[in-house]
């Protein structure tokens, strides 16, 4: 019996390799097969408190098929079928002689797969091939460029049991992470996870994004997750306008020799003082360029202050963010906010990004999505007021009339917008519903 309680069941010694034939008993390897099992690649994760992942050793041969030892959980019901699939995973990778020892946590398919990927090119395997998973519901799903992005969800990239259940708390965007939250050494398995993820997922209605590692080694994250339906790439400690080009040129790159047609947007992140006095030449940089955020916990390493709940040391970086957003006609977006069990210290925070103009707030933990679609809702006399605008506005339309009045007083255009987005909010969250105007004529 394994630690988890149930019985692993070995492959190796009791299944026929891919061609009908047994193993070869490893008295009667060659010196040069032996040489080359010595070499092993591992990825993956196990280990007390480990759920849905595996952990993946794979040793290449030059005979002997594909042999597979597995230890699961999930033994039991579903121990034969992870044997066949990881034989064929090797095969789709080009490799026809090769030992795994699979070590599984209950991991989806898409999780095994990713992890068996990895330990074959970390074990120098001649690897010719690839192997996605198939696409899922939700892979082909759309944005727009001005859709709300009030919440984005950080999701850590090599965690892949974070990954199932994200659509469930109903975040605007959700964030595989392929930068701070993964370690140095585990930047290769997470690439793959996550393209994999990208494909197998339904995010539902959440916008899918990647942050990228910090360039120049975040372009080569961008060939691994371009191709699979990303809607927002994310520039962490982005500085200058260069940097957004290049990103830019490299997912035009990519669209254009695997035919995608979707547009693929651009969220920098201003992470330094050098970021935030370049902001509005970021933010200009590229037509891709849907919404400016800014970091603070960098931001203030980099003045050398602390982070405070205060947030003094800040205001003038977040000003100019926000300033700087709207001067180029996107979306300024808050930091997150650190403390997951502050509640209220997270509202007040909203309030107060909301306040300073604002349109949304990172996320590390799920139960922050609720508290933030709130604070940013539009209160009640807000909402009426907004109402009567648009109205106003769109009697003015319809009579074809070029300006538009509220009683004697005129409105301007940037007054209606305001309303407009108002309306938006305040139905997007439930405080309006959408057949307020046919409620007004009852």
């Amino acid at each position: 019996m394994n630690a988890g309680g149930h019985r692993a069941r070995r492959y190796a010694g009791n299944r026929r390799d891919r061609t009908g034939s047994r193993p070869m008993p490893e008295r009667f390897r060659s010196l040069e097969e032996r040489r080359m099992m010595s070499v092993s690649g591992q990825a993956g994760r196990r280990g007390k408190g480990v759920r849905s992942d595996c952990f993946v050793t794979f040793e290449p041969g030059s005979e002997g098929g594909i042999v597979v030892d597995l230890a699961s959980k999930v033994d039991s019901m579903y121990g034969p079928s992870i044997h066949k699939m990881a034989a064929r995973i090797v095969e789709s990778l080009g490799i026809e002689h090769a030992r795994l020892t699979i070590d599984d946590a209950g991991a989806l398919p898409y999780v095994i797969a990713a992890r068996i990927e990895c330990a074959a090119l970390r074990s120098g395997a001649e690897v010719k091939g690839t192997h996605l998973p198939p696409e899922a519901p939700g892979f082909g799903a759309g944005t727009s460029r001005d859709r709300l992005r009030r919440s984005r969800l950080y999701l850590p990239g090599n965690e892949p049991k974070f990954f199932p259940n994200a659509a469930l708390h109903g975040p605007d965007g959700v964030i595989l992470d392929l930068e701070d939250s993964v370690s140095p050494r585990e930047k290769d398995a997470a690439r793959i996870v996550v393209r994999n993820a990208l494909r197998t997922i339904d995010f539902g209605d959440a916008e899918r994004m990647v942050r990228i590692n910090q360039l120049p080694a975040g372009l080569a994250d961008l060939d691994w997750v371009i191709p699979q339906n990303v809607h927002v790439v994310l520039i962490p400690k982005c500085e200058s306008a260069d940097q957004v080009v290049e990103v830019d040129r490299r997912i035009e790159e990519i669209r254009k020799r695997e035919g995608i047609e979707n547009p693929v947007f651009l969220m920098p992140i201003m992470e330094s003082a050098l970021g935030a006095l370049q902001a509005y030449e970021v933010a200009s940089a590229s037509q891709n360029v849907v919404a400016l955020a800014v970091g603070l916990e960098d931001y203030t390493a980099d003045i050398g202050t602390q982070r405070t709940l205060e947030g003094r040391e800040s205001f003038w970086a977040r000003s100019r963010v926000v300033n700087a957003a709207r001067a180029a006609g996107v979306q300024p977006i808050d930091t997150v906010f650190s403390d997951v069990a502050d509640m209220e210290g997270l509202r007040d925070s909203v309030l107060e990004a909301r306040s300073l103009g604002f349109d949304g707030k990172g996320c590390i933990h799920p139960r922050q999505i609720a508290v933030i679609h709130e604070a940013f809702a539009p209160g009640g006399q807000e909402i009426e007021k907004a109402k009567r605008i648009v109205l106003a506005f769109e009697k003015a339309e319809a009579e074809g009339l070029g300006v538009v009045s509220l009683g004697s007083k005129m409105i301007d255009p940037p007054v209606v917008k305001r309303a407009l987005r108002t309306v938006m909010l305040a139905e997007k969250t439930g405080k309006l519903a959408s057949a307020w105007r046919d409620e007004g004529d009852e």
